[in-house]
């Protein structure tokens, strides 16, 4: 089992910044990816960004530039730096971690983000 457990969620204005951040616990694998997933109302679950151990990341095409992800593999945590946030970023960003042998995968509970001026 992995347990995910984030936190830096909050109500920040279009075009501030926030950074998220995701520690994993339990039986982590050696080789694995971390990665972030969001969800809007009335909206599908949607890719943002992920990131293996090794450090190979992808984006979604609407937060590249504006989006870093990074992770402390000695501390099992994921981060994503957010900037010039907007409006559409609102969601609740959900953890996600995957076992990149076994393919079993885990979420987090997820946390509030949401744009507004």
């Amino acid at each position: 089992q992995v347990q995910l457990v984030e936190s830096g969620g909050g109500l920040v204005q279009p075009g501030g910044s926030l950074r998220l951040s995701c520690a994993a616990s339990g039986s982590i694998a050696g080789l694995n990816a971390m990665g972030w997933y969001r969800q809007a109302p009335g909206k599908q679950r949607e890719l943002v960004a992920t990131i293996t151990t090794r450090g190979g990341t992808h984006y979604a095409d609407s937060v590249k530039g504006r989006f870093t992800i990074s992770r402390d593999n000695g501390k099992n945590t994921v981060y994503l730096q957010m900037n010039s946030l907007k409006p559409d970023d609102t969601a609740v960003y959900y953890c996600w971690y995957i076992n990149s042998i076994t393919r079993r995968d885990y979420w987090g509970q997820g946390t509030q983000v949401t744009v507004s001026s």
